[in-house]
Order: structure tokens, then sequence, then C-alpha cells
């Protein structure tokens, strides 16, 4: 017994060796644990981002196409679209405009929708438009088949429009600026034309609760509150996309409609920028085209706009900035200065990184529903428009009575007007007082101008307006003329999906409003809110009544496409046409450019600093001439940043003025002379290393009565990039 004892027994060597041993096996099972547990946790959390179709492919597939292409016009002295101030006139560059076209072909039929990166479609931009599609592609794109929104954004230039007070508010038809914006219109369908596909279509929608403020309470609240209380919120918090995908289930591009304003970016403003909703497309573009600039690769990501007559960004909402108190609910009035103290903001510190961040919470909402997006849609697509003089829909009041809409007029809008140029401007062209007809058919509106009844040198406002509905599968979208409210977005939703759902294949139909469409009429409020007159009472230009007709003409495009009857619309009357010597311009022809004594154009005034930090601001500045001298700028850059390679001793554009972190300012000089100064705002993920910035730009001179225009380049000094102390 003592052998055997002696033989079991371990000495401290050996029991040491063991316990590790036990310790080693213990700790190694626990980590495959909590790493099996955290797997499996990830696996249930994240979805993949291209997820797996939920059926198979379709044996008829969609063909998709899509297609961007820039359409920013001139950058300099012209006056911008959007706050009606004809001295905010552009001086540079924030962001590039885009046009994004999406084409959808059932195999039958055809519909096409774009979304600009402008203020608005005008009725001239649409047949201009129309035009070159006909000289091109004969009568595959029409105007029953193709819509074009704007995204609304206040950053745009003017100049595209053939009515007499557009034509005022932007010194009158600019043939530079509307070329520029046709061509982008009509090359990003040229793309998505070519670039059709098999593919498949997924439709999301969710909820987007903090990028957006009704700026007009008061008004909404005269909505009948039975009304109201059918909804959580009194602006419209709803986001849709659809996922676009090839066969292999490959992203091919997304659209988007959420009602918020693009007016992030303020009427101090000098730069052309996309706003919020143009911030959005650009993000989302960015993630998926890596590798590539903005503007270029083959995703594309459009994010339109909706009803957003009275939805605002600026969701820290109207302050009085004299004192920081808040506003007067009622008539947005301060104690002291009135109202031309009371300010919206929000939510950044300024209108940069406001526009940033509304619209990086529309591109993060949007990537989780198209990670997410699973539904499917299936069936046929149709497109149903019609022309409509909207100086005389009848529209039935009850069983007895009926209503009508009436002359076009622009009210007083209960808003401080005096001393405003634009305002002065147009009173001083008023020839006399609005007819007792007119009086009657708007009240209880104070008519400041009736403009349906001025006709000089053309007329005003239109009188003949387009509405449209397109149709995917069991998803409509209703191309609405103007800024829709809130309310009257959603009764014309209603409307329109009420009348699809006779038939089964648009059971549960979803229904979309599509802003600013095809022309512009200014806004359309409910009944109830005209009745209020604030802004967009006022400036409902077809009466009390507008709305109860516009819901009268999309019913009736929903029941045609239901009921298989579009070929029987009536097409309505055509709308004019006027010939572009009619169109009167203001704007003149820059001067010839100047270099101050011993300079040349491209040269630096004020230089780089020999280093910066990430988050940092490189600034140069260079002799320039006027970017109007440049021409046709699409597809170009007045600036690049570069980094240099020492492996090929070779600089790499990083960016271009199409970028978010670059800033092109046109500092208008006497006589001609000129400055561009170049802001690279470097972002925290910049690589350190060697950089350059470079400016690019044409000069013109005129020498013996010949203009001569020449491009010139200037170049940096080469800077270093480091990261801060504080980087992580």
């Amino acid at each position: 017994m003592a052998r055997k004892t002696e033989c079991c027994r371990l000495n401290g060597l050996e029991i040491s060796l063991i316990v590790l041993f036990l310790l080693m096996t213990a700790v190694s099972v626990g980590l495959i644990t909590v790493l099996a547990l955290k797997l499996d946790s990830e696996k249930q959390e994240v979805t993949p981002e291209e997820p797996s179709p939920s059926v198979d492919p379709p044996e008829n597939p969609y063909l998709i196409g899509v297609g961007r292409a820039d359409c920013t016009g001139p950058v300099a002295d012209l006056p911008m679209m959007g706050y009606a101030n004809t001295e905010q006139t552009v001086r540079g560059i924030h962001t590039r405009l885009f046009s994004r076209a999406f084409i959808v072909d059932d195999g039958s039929k055809r519909v096409v929708f774009i979304t600009a990166d402008i203020g608005m479609v005008s009725q001239r931009l649409r047949l201009e438009v129309l035009q070159e599609l006909k000289a091109k592609y004969g009568d595959l794109y029409r105007q029953d088949n193709v819509v074009i929104s704007g995204t609304h954004t206040h950053a745009g230039v003017g100049g595209y429009f053939q009515y007499t007070l557009f034509m005022i508010t932007s010194k009158g038809y600019i043939k530079p600026s509307i070329q520029a914006i046709v061509s982008g219109i009509v090359k990003s369908i040229d793309l998505a034309h070519r670039n059709l596909r098999p593919g498949r279509i997924f439709i999301n929608k969710g909820q987007l609760v903090d990028s957006n403020l009704n700026r007009s309470p008061h008004s909404y609240m005269n909505n009948p509150e039975e009304e109201r209380n059918r909804y959580e919120f009194n602006t419209d918090k709803q986001i849709v996309i659809l996922k676009f995908t090839d066969l292999d289930g490959d992203g091919m591009g997304l659209l988007s409609w959420f009602a918020v304003h693009p007016v992030s970016m303020n009427n101090t403003n000098r730069m052309v920028s996309s706003d919020n909703l143009g911030y959005a497309s650009y993000a989302f573009e960015q993630e998926k085209n890596i590798g590539f600039l903005p503007g270029e690769g083959p995703f594309v990501a459009g994010f339109s706009s909706s009803n957003l007559g009275d939805s605002s960004p600026n969701i820290l909402g109207p302050v009085c900035v004299n004192t920081g108190e808040k506003c007067d609910y009622l008539n947005s009035s301060c104690p002291i200065g009135g109202k031309k103290e009371c300010l919206a903001f929000g939510p950044g510190e300024d209108m940069f990184e406001s526009t940033r961040m509304i619209g990086e919470n529309m591109y993060k909402k949007a990537k989780e529903l198209y990670s997410r997006a699973k539904q499917e849609l299936h069936g046929p697509v149709y497109g149903a428009h019609q022309w409509v003089n909207m100086t005389d829909e009848t529209v039935p009041l009850n069983s007895t009575h009926t209503v009508s809409t009436g002359f076009l007029f622009f009210g007083s809008f209960n808003w401080d007007t005096n001393g405003d140029p634009f305002w002065d401007g147009i009173r001083d062209a008023v020839l006399g007082p609005p007819s007792n007809e007119t009086t009657a058919c708007h009240r209880p509106k104070p008519i400041l101008f009736s403009t349906g009844e001025m006709n000089s040198p053309l007329p005003w406002h239109p009188a003949i307006v387009d509405v449209q509905i397109i149709t995917i599968g069991s998803l409509a979208i209703v191309a609405v003329p103007g800024e829709f409210t809130t309310m009257s977005g959603r009764r014309i939703r209603e409307a329109v999906k009420k009348e699809l759902e006779v038939k089964e294949s648009f059971a549960n139909a979803e229904v979309v409003v599509a802003g600013l469409c095809n022309i512009y009429t200014h806004y359309i409020t409910t009944y109830e809110e005209y009745q209020i007159q604030r802004y967009e009472g006022a400036s409902t230009i077809f009466g009390p009544h507008t709305l109860s007709a516009y819901i009268q003409r999309y019913r009736g495009l929903a029941k045609a496409i239901a009921h298989g009857t579009i070929r029987d619309l009536p097409k309505g009357p055509d709308p004019p046409f006027f010939d572009e010597d009619k169109l009167f311009n203001q704007v003149k022809d820059p001067v010839a450019d100047l270099a101050p004594a011993d300079t040349v154009f491209g040269d630096i005034l004020e230089q780089v600093n020999p280093s910066y930090k990430v988050g940092e601001i490189a600034s140069v500045t260079f002799v320039a001439g006027n970017p109007r001298h440049s021409g046709d700028i699409r597809d170009k850059t007045f600036v690049t940043v570069e980094r240099f390679h020492n492996d090929t001793d070779s600089w790499e554009i990083v960016h271009t003025d199409a970028s978010w972190e670059t800033r092109f300012h046109w500092i208008k000089g006497l006589a001609g002379r000129s400055q561009s100064k170049v802001e690279w705002h470097i972002p925290l993920t910049a690589q350190t290393g060697t950089y350059r910035i470079q400016h690019f730009g044409h000069y013109k001179q005129i020498m013996d009565n010949n203009t001569i225009t020449t491009p010139y380049v200037g170049t940096s000094d080469a800077f270093k990039v480091t990261k801060s102390f504080y980087y992580y």
C-alpha cells in the first residue's frame, strides 16, 4: 500500500503544471464561449447591407436604369433662386448640383423620375427638356411618363423661368443658367437610358423624427381637430425609400422622399449648394462609390422633396435674435424689432453644420431602410398626365353648390415687406388694384398684387398647370406642381390611395408626394390653413379651394390608372412656349478681367501655411478671372486638393469643388479685378502627407476689338497635414 501511494503522489512542480493547464483550458473555453456569443449577437443585430432577396427573381423583371449628371450653371454675379432677394447673387461653390434620373420599364411601358438639385422646376425648363428628349428619342420620353422634381435648394442659380414675376426675381431669362440645367437633366436621362438592365425594386419606409419642424403651427391648428387627432405630429415624419438592384442583388441606386425644406443654407449664403437633401445624396453615394470622386461612380442616390410647404429644417425653432426670447406664436414677431428680428435656427452652430446634420440624419435613416428593404415591387408601370387651366376649375362644395378657382394673385401674406427691394421693385411695376371679382374669389386674402390680371410684358404667373401620377407596381408617385403643406399632402395621398385600391393590384398601395414637379405654382394649403393667411396661405395663388381642385384632378388620374382608361383622359390645353426674343434679360455680361500690377492670373495673393493638423482649414487666395468666363462648367472643377505619392512621384486628386470639404469663394473687385479664395476644411479622416491646392479658371481680355478667353492654373505651395495630438 505504501508503494502504491508513493506512485500516485505528485510533486510540487507537477501540481503547478496541472493547475496551469486547467486554468488555461478554462480561460480558452471562456474566451471561445464569449466570442461565440458575441458573434451570435452580432449576427442577430446586424442586417447585411445587401440582404438576400426574400423570393426568387421575377420571371419578367423590370429594366432599370440610373444616371447622374452635373447641372451646375454659372457661379458668379447671378441671382440665386429661392429667397426672392435680387441682392443675393452667387459668388462661388459650396457643393455642385446634380440631376439624378431613374428609369423603370416593365417590358411594354416605362416611366422616368428625375430629382434635380434646383430650387424648383419651371414650366419653361420642363418644356425645353421635353423638346430635347423628343429630338433624341422620338416619342419614348414624353410629358406623361417623365417627372422632373426639384429638391428645392435655395442655393441654386435662377434665370430659368418664362413668367414675369419669376423673371423679375432672377433678372430675366438667363440662357447659360437654364441650358446648364436642361443639359444636365437630359444627360442624366441619357446615362440611365444607356445603363438599362434587368433588376429589382424594393420599398421600405420609416420615421425620422428629429429633422423637421412645422413653421406655421397656428395655420396647422386651424385644420379640423378630428383630422389632426389622426396624426402624431404636425409635420410628416415618414421617409420612403426605393432600393434598386440588379438580378444578382448588387445595388444600383436609391430614391427617397422626405418632407423638409432645403433652407439650412440661409439667405446670407452666396455659394451654390445642394443643401441638406443634396448632402444626403452626397453621403450615400460617397459610401457606395468607394474610390470615386464626388459626382462619379455607378451608384446613384436621389433624395427628393415631398410635401414640405410648412416643414422647416430649423428645428431649434424661431427666436428673437436681439433678445433671445421666443417669437410671438401668432405672427412670428418680436417685441423689439418686429418680424425681422424673428429667425429660426438649428440644429447646428452655423448653416454649414446645420446642413450637414439634417442631411446626415436623412442619409443614416435611408441607409438603415435600404439595408432592410425586403418588400419587392411587382407589376406594370403607368403614367397619367393632364394640363389643367387652374384659373377656371369648378369643384363641388356640397350636393347643391360648387366653387371655383380664380384669377391668380400674390398676397401680402402677413409678412413684413416694407423696405424690401424685391417687393419695392414689384410695387413700382403694378399698374392698378385687383378687380372686385378677384378680391371676392380670394377672400380673406389682402391682395398685394393681382398677378393673374397682369400680362405685361408677359403673364406674371402660369395658368396652365401639369398634374401627373406615375406608378411602379403598387407604388404611386404623385407629382405635384408646388409646395404642398403637411395636411395638404396627407389629404391628396389619401384621396389617390382610395381611388387606386379599387383595383386588386393596388391593394395596400403606397402613395408618395413628390414636390415641386414640372411647373412651379408656389404653395398649396388646405382651405382651413388658407383662412389664417400666413406665408403659405398667402402664396396659394389659385385661391382657397386650390387643394380641392387638385384633389379632384389627381383622383381622376388615379381612377384612370386603376380602371385602365388613361387613353381616355383629355389632354388639356397646351401651355405657352414664349419666343426667346420676348423673354427679357437684365443681366449684363461681365467686364474684361484685369490682374493687379506685377501679377498674372493664377498667382498667389495669400499663401497656404507650411503645415496643418486635421480639423483645421487650409486656405489660399489666387489672382482670378470671373468664373462666368469659364463658360459651361459642368463636369469640370475650379478646385482640386491633391496628395503627393512618393512611390510614383505623382499627385493624386482627393477633392474637387464638388466635395463637401472644399469651398470656392469668388471675390469680386473693382474694374475686373477678381480673387478666388479656396478653403479646404481638412477632415479628421484625412491621411497624413504632403498636399497642394490648385485653382483652374479663365480670364477674358479684349484685344483689337476681339474677345479672347484664356485658361489659367494657380498652384499653392506644398504643405504637410498631420494628425492632431488629440486625434484618435
